[in-house]
């Protein structure tokens, strides 16, 4: 069948289906979870040799190297994988949850109850364990998922889907609960996104490009974010091996993450005594250094910074580095450069931390750690379903809540109004 009629299938299987999982019980739910945790471990061999596959190809194909590094599967990722769907099984179910039920003067209960969204669908790049992690959260908040991966990993997705609809049966739970699309045309991304009898929200996860795509043809709501400049700043009242160590996290653990740190910032009054050291420390790493003027003087080997540089996200062995007056002056830089996805401040002071946590206008703020904890399985999510950096429906990393809706509830005792 072409295209948009396969879609069209996929969405109305969904939207069926939607209606099961938002009834299913938690205990049927969490069998489902449990199911494709121990499918995932049996066919671990499967999967990686699936992906193999995958990696190949990519590598003939001239993928780089940071998109190599997302689509590699180890033995290691596979257990996470499995970890990741037993521990969004341990988690409270939110679905059903009453809240803030108030007595009226009228003799009525007013008060929300949580609900799932009903179909999510699902566009990410790469990454195979997405599938995974997308099946689990979307499941457990009660929603059907129309997950589309791309096409450098589609061997893996599929042998993931494989488990996914082994753990689904195993629970009696339809298994067109999560479809995983088989079609690698473009196409049917542009049908996703345009379906709103049938989808209910989308997610992309992926480069800019993709995003950017989604987010114009999308007829449904949309929970994204574009990049991932993130900052580290060194306050004035920073201690020294904390700033080390917590920027050389943020940045050279991984290089090719959204929450990677991409720019420096350091307080004029430390910047003599801390500016060269962690410099060196990035250089060891093979990090390129773009400053500012005031840092070219202190760190011979940076190149000098455009105002592009104080907005890039690089995915890359390369960093902005800037010398600031204080706190507030940081907080400008950060609220005029950054994409509201996560920024840290190394300091001693408590009002400055306090300051930097309420005027950082983020996704994630932080005091003291690296900017790479801005995830969801760091944030006890146990897993996250992306990152976003709107302000509305759902903000940072996104798990069983931000795949949820609230609705006014009535309780009466045949009450009329008057």
């Amino acid at each position: 069948m072409d295209v948009k009629t396969y879609m069209q299938q996929v969405g109305r299987q969904a939207r069926e289906a939607s209606r099961a999982t938002a009834r299913a019980s938690t205990a049927a739910k969490n069998t489902a979870l449990l199911a494709m945790a121990q499918a995932i471990r049996e066919r671990r061999d499967e999967l990686l040799a699936a992906n193999a596959a995958d990696v190949a190809d990519a590598r003939n194909n001239g993928l780089d190297a940071a998109m190599i590094d997302r689509l590699t599967l180890t033995e290691k990722s596979v257990e996470a994988m499995a970890q990741g769907l037993e521990q969004v099984a341990a988690l409270p179910d939110p679905i059903g949850e009453i809240t803030d039920m108030k007595r009226r003067p009228s003799g009525i209960q007013v008060g929300k109850m949580r609900v799932p969204l009903g179909v999510v669908g699902i566009i990410y790049e790469a990454r195979p364990n997405v599938t995974a992690d997308a099946a689990a959260l979307c499941l457990k908040s009660g929603n059907a998922a129309i997950l589309r991966g791309g096409k450098e990993s589609l061997r893996a997705n599929q042998a993931i889907a494989a488990c996914v609809r082994a753990g689904l049966k195993a629970a009696g739970l339809p298994e067109t609960a999560v479809q995983v699309i088989e079609t690698t045309d473009r196409a049917a991304v542009g049908h996703l996104v345009a379906m709103p009898e049938y989808v209910d929200v989308i997610v992309p996860r992926g480069g800019k490009g993709l995003i950017e795509r989604i987010s114009k043809e999308a007829r449904v709501p949309v929970i994204k974010h574009l990049d991932g400049n993130c900052h580290v700043y060194v306050d004035d009242a920073a201690d020294a091996g904390k700033a080390l160590r917590i920027l050389e996290n943020s940045k050279t653990q991984r290089l090719g993450t959204c929450n990677t740190a991409e720019s420096l910032l350091i307080a004029r009054p430390v910047a003599v005594s801390l500016a060269p050291t962690l410099c060196a420390m990035l250089g060891r790493h093979g990090v390129a250094i773009r400053g500012c003027e005031e840092t070219r003087k202190l760190v011979p080997q940076a190149i000098a910074a455009t105002e592009e540089d104080w907005y890039a996200e690089y995915l890359a062995a390369i960093i902005s580095v800037k010398i600031v007056a204080d706190v507030g002056e940081a907080i400008e830089h950060i609220n005029t450069y950054s994409s509201q996805h996560t920024d840290t401040i190394v300091t001693e002071n408590y009002t400055n931390a306090m300051r930097f946590l309420r005027e950082v206008d983020s996704g994630s703020v932080m005091v003291n750690a690296s900017t790479r904890f801005a995830d969801g399985f760091e944030y006890g999510l146990g897993a996250e379903i992306g990152i976003s950096t709107d302000k509305f429906h759902a903000r940072g990393p996104v798990g069983l809540e931000g795949l949820t809706s609230q609705k006014w509830i009535v309780l009466g005792d045949g009450e009329v109004r008057s």
